[in-house]
């Protein structure tokens, strides 16, 4: 297998374990507690709620929902998003059609609504993580900021419509289930975010320290001798006082921070650091790069 095809099959596996992961949090944690945490699949929560309380035969299940509203969204955005990004939403779209037709067979899990909105947020944040690590989507909003960002609000970003659109979603949630069901659909909602962002941008919880210190030599051959850590020197200019300076930029492991901070203090205790968090490090000494 070259390269390239290895690559699209890895794509193509982690979009259908997201998609999967996505399902269960759906089916599995939000829709049981008439969570409506916004896009195609909490209008879905809604009409199956609506078709089951007006006493339909038959309620119109939530797999039937997403596979019946995606289908025009996709026919108006075929002009609107790349070809291969519309193909691997297509894919994600039906597979997460085929996920809630065959997860609505699982077993109902035991939780009340802090635990569903906590657990579906986990499960489904990281299968997001994984659809958008495969550049895919699954429609729905998404689909629909787009096209409306492209046809109708092109001087609004993306982000701001779809905010709206699940906004929208979500506000109609609170309608039907009231205000305690909406609140905690947003829980679920905030979670699933940073979950997302978590697994997308990485789990390094590395540290970053900018020195400035009349010993910077010093402090930077210590730092490469006893941290074992590289240290970048940049030169620059203090605005007020007018001088010459250098400073010092090294990232270390949280678990170091502590005895950086120690070895600065030790050689200038009037040096001038800043420590920040580190959300993701590639290269050598931490990870990986993986696109």
């Amino acid at each position: 297998m070259t390269k390239p095809n290895k690559k699209v099959f890895i794509d193509y596996l982690l979009l259908t374990i997201g998609v999967f992961m996505l399902g269960i949090g759906i089916m599995a944690f939000w829709a049981p507690h008439n969570l409506v945490t916004g896009g195609i699949s909490g209008l879905a929560i809604i009409i199956l709620y609506y078709t089951e309380s007006a006493g339909f035969a038959v309620p119109i299940p939530i797999w039937l929902s997403n596979l019946v509203l995606n289908l025009p969204l996709f026919v108006i955005g075929f002009k609107v998003i790349p070809r291969d990004f519309f193909i691997r939403s297509i894919y994600g779209y039906l597979m997460l059609t085929i996920a809630l037709y065959v997860l609505r067979f699982l077993p109902a899990i035991p939780s009340d609504l802090v635990t569903a909105s906590i657990f579906g947020g986990v499960i489904a944040g990281i299968g997001i993580s994984f659809i958008i690590r495969a550049r895919g989507t699954t429609g729905g909003s998404t689909l629909i900021a787009a096209i409306l960002n492209r046809w109708m609000f092109k001087h609004i970003s993306m982000a701001k419509i779809l905010f709206v659109v699940d906004s929208t979603i979500i506000l109609v949630g609170l309608l039907m289930f009231g205000p305690v069901f909406a609140m905690y659909a947003v829980i679920a909602v905030f979670i699933s975010t940073k979950v997302t962002d978590a697994a997308i941008d990485g789990l390094s919880f590395a540290k970053g320290a900018f020195i400035i210190s009349k010993e910077a030599d010093a402090i930077a051959d210590r730092i490469m001798n006893d941290v074992n850590r590289g240290v970048t020197e940049i030169a620059c200019k203090g605005k007020y006082s007018g001088k010459e300076q250098t400073l010092l930029l090294c990232v270390v492991p949280a678990k170091e921070m502590v005895n950086l901070k120690e070895l600065v203090h030790e050689l200038d205790e009037k040096a001038f650091v800043i420590v920040t968090d580190v959300r993701e490090v590639l290269g050598e000494g931490f990870g990986k790069f993986s696109l």
